[in-house]
């Protein structure tokens, strides 16, 4: 909204603009009738975290995640945990699904996946707002951490360099025939195997995540947080300095050092050629 309204000349986000938004144009630092780039620039693995006392790894494909949440699933020793853990001792307790209690990127990623992945138990579109009653709810990810990690028996889902800050337990997903934990490499492999969102112009790279993409080694939750900014500015002096910004997080140096302060996943060298291409379109009016 800030950025519809001429706020500032670029800004980070955690999700593209949907095809209304741009139709509705009025991106205010823009030259009258310029469209916007959208750069996928920083790539974010959400985890499946949980604490289960004995129990340090499970893997769990996507119907048992989202039984698991939605509440079709409400024991640990339920028999499609079982099925995909054998030699793990699962204890007969109560699982307590623990979400987002605001609204958030993580969730509506994670919703997507669920949504995607397995449609036939999660029937709820995704959406940033956690869409059911059941559960627990707690603020932010710091507030969902704290919950999981506080209590034997929970399940939920963090940005993954919390989840290794802390120690947690994670689910490693199913994917084809085999089981993927998360990485970067798993993350950017799904960005690279995912297509871009149709009807954009050349510089909107906006993508639309396949998360039930079956191709090895790739990790279907992330959340692809982009880099927007004006083809042509208004204002001659924004543009040489937004595109030199953009040119450093687009690069190797760059994009190490959000993966060192963030635990982000580094953005493949096919995909930094499409974003250098869509940042060499800035221009002044």
């Amino acid at each position: 909204e800030s950025f519809q309204a001429g706020a500032f000349p670029f800004i980070g986000s955690d999700r593209a603009f949907k095809d209304d938004e741009i139709a509705a144009g009025g991106f205010g630092a823009c030259a009258d009738g310029a469209g916007i780039i959208e750069l996928p620039t920083y790539i974010s693995p959400i985890a499946v975290i949980f604490n289960l006392e004995g129990v340090d790894s499970l893997n769990l494909d996507a119907a048992t995640v989202a039984g698991l949440f939605a509440g079709t699933i409400s024991n640990w020793n339920d028999p499609a945990i079982a099925a995909t853990n054998p030699g793990v001792t699962l204890p007969d307790l109560a699982v307590t699904p623990v979400h987002r209690q605001d609204d958030s990127g993580t969730t509506e990623n994670f919703t997507d996946y669920l949504f995607q992945a397995a449609p036939s138990v999660w029937t709820s579109e995704p959406d940033g707002e956690w869409p059911l009653t059941s559960g627990e709810a707690a603020n932010g990810t710091s507030g969902v951490v704290s919950a999981v990690s506080g209590a034997n028996g929970t399940i939920g889902y963090a940005d993954a360099s919390r989840a290794a800050q802390e120690g947690l337990s994670t689910v490693a997903l199913g994917v084809g025939s085999e089981f993927v934990e998360y990485s970067p490499e798993a993350a950017a492999a799904i960005v690279d195997e995912s297509p871009f969102v149709e009807g954009r112009t050349e510089g909107d790279l906006a993508i639309e995540l396949e998360r039930t993409s079956q191709e090895a080694g790739v990790y279907p939750i992330v959340l692809i947080s982009y880099m927007i900014a004006c083809e042509e500015y208004a204002d001659s002096s924004a543009a040489p300095v937004v595109k030199s910004f953009l040119e450093y997080v687009a690069s190797e140096e760059g994009q190490q050092a959000a993966a060192d302060a963030a635990g982000s996943a580094p953005i493949s060298d096919s995909l930094r050629e499409r974003v250098n291409s869509a940042i060499d379109l800035i221009v002044a009016e």
